[in-house]
């Protein structure tokens, strides 16, 4: 058997019959030659012994594939010498059918593995259509599901992002990808904002999408801009229906204004001079919303008023208790106060002060208040009634003022004879028990003339 690592014969039928196969190539000697399934097999560099019959010596020049060439060139064969090489190598594989079968097998294993190979790589391949954004293409992979193929293709998708059929999704031959990204919409819808994400390309796709009514809508930008990766603000004001009361006429309007004084406009109503309306006019109108205009007609008025003056206390011990002097008598400050009158809709409102000066400043009161315990006996007196002569004078009412103005208290002292027995003030703002105290020193002084006609009543 040949020790080639990459030769392969096929094996051939025996040659013909034993008889000779005519005369020889080299000459005309007539040899036999021997049958090659019972020629000898030569170790592999020996020489067998030249034939005598042949004038053409044999020369084995068969290397394996393994082993180096020798560095000079290769002799040449003869014809005859190469022919009898190859018959003798054929033979060699015609006596061992078996060793044929086994470097076959292999090989067909080979193809075989190989051909399943070839079925499974086939088998794994997809077809796939994947639309980014708008813009499709059909590719090939291996991918099994949604996720693996938009790894392979490095699309990268986020929250606000769609992806049809969904990430994790198995794959078929034929299936049909798409990825729409998000875009941000700072949107202002009537009069309210916030963030929101389509998917849309344009405006007008953006407010389908989004749920908006578009209709009498006004926007702030064309529905047919395209929407860009980075968004865009849009302002939308949808058509209202408001209605507007002025000089005792109703007017319902359909509108999509800005404000309420847009509106008011918008119905064919003026305003003028102090006129307003009874929400704010810079306010955004609602749907079904009634604003009244207000017709307003207004004047000013300066009016004079006091500032209370603040009173000071101090505590005096000279003083008995109950008793107040006052030092320094108070005096209001005055402020003038301007009013704005205003008329609305025919109707007086309520004054409202829009200004305030102050034209004197108030003067503070100051009193000393006593604080020495009150004497009640006075020597000679003591055992008078002085609750009968009280009854008599005032009715027993300390605080008892006569129609004349001129004597007041228990007792009916005039101020003058009253500051002259030691008190203060008026002898009716004193209390009852200093009152009968200084009606005691006054008896003593004056007895009882001084009470004319109800002075009896002192001794019962």
């Amino acid at each position: 058997m040949s020790n080639a690592q990459y030769e392969t014969y096929e094996a051939y039928e025996p040659y013909g019959p034993t008889e000779p196969y005519g005369p020889p190539a080299h000459g005309g000697v007539d040899t036999p030659f021997a049958d090659p399934r019972t020629a000898q097999t030569l170790a592999y560099g020996v020489h067998g012994a030249p034939d005598p019959a042949l004038t053409l010596p044999y020369e084995d020049t068969y290397r394996p594939a393994y082993e180096a060439a020798a560095p000079e060139s290769l002799p040449v064969l003869r014809p005859a010498a190469g022919r009898r090489a190859a018959r003798r190598r054929r033979a060699r594989y015609a006596e061992r059918p078996d060793s044929a079968m086994r470097r076959l097998l292999p090989q067909a294993l080979v193809v075989a593995f190989l051909a399943g190979g070839t079925t499974a790589f086939v088998a794994k391949d997809k077809a796939i259509e994947l639309t980014v954004d708008g813009k499709p293409r059909t590719l090939h992979t291996f991918a099994d599901d949604v996720s693996e193929l938009l790894a392979e293709e490095g699309v990268a998708v986020g929250a606000h992002d769609v992806v049809a059929p969904a990430p994790g999704e198995q794959l078929a031959s034929g299936d049909e990808v798409a990825v729409r990204y998000g875009r941000p919409v700072r949107l202002t819808l009537d009069g309210h904002r916030r963030e929101v994400w389509t998917t849309a390309h344009t405006v007008d796709g953006a407010l389908e999408q989004l749920g908006v009514r578009a209709e009498g809508a006004y926007l702030s930008t064309s529905r047919s801009r395209r929407i860009g990766r980075e968004g865009l603000a849009l302002d939308v004001r949808t058509e209202r229906s408001v209605t507007i009361m002025a000089d005792g006429r109703a007017r319902t309007i359909r509108t999509n204004a800005a404000t309420v004084a847009e509106a008011v406009e918008e119905a064919g109503v003026t305003l003028s001079g102090m006129d307003t309306t009874s929400v704010a006019p810079g306010s955004f109108p609602r749907e079904g919303q009634t604003v009244t205009v207000l017709r307003i007609t207004g004047s000013r008025e300066v009016r004079e008023e006091q500032i209370p003056y603040r009173e000071e206390l101090s505590e005096d011990a000279s003083l008995f208790k109950g008793t107040e002097v006052v030092d320094q008598v108070g005096v209001p400050g005055v402020r003038r106060v301007t009013y704005s009158l205003r008329t609305v809709n025919g109707v007086r409102q309520k004054p409202r002060r829009t200004r305030v000066e102050t034209v004197r400043e108030p003067r503070t009161q100051i009193v000393r208040v006593g604080t020495r315990p009150m004497p009640t006996s006075v020597q000679g007196a003591d055992h008078l009634d002085w609750q009968g002569l009280a009854v008599c004078e005032s009715g027993g009412r300390p605080n008892a003022v006569d129609p004349s103005g001129t004597y007041g208290g228990l007792y009916q002292f005039d101020t003058r004879t009253w500051q002259g027995l030691g008190g203060s003030g008026r002898p009716q703002d004193a209390p009852a028990t200093e009152q009968t105290f200084r009606a005691k020193k006054l008896y003593v002084r004056r007895g009882a003339s001084p009470w004319p006609h109800c002075g009896g009543r002192l001794h019962g």
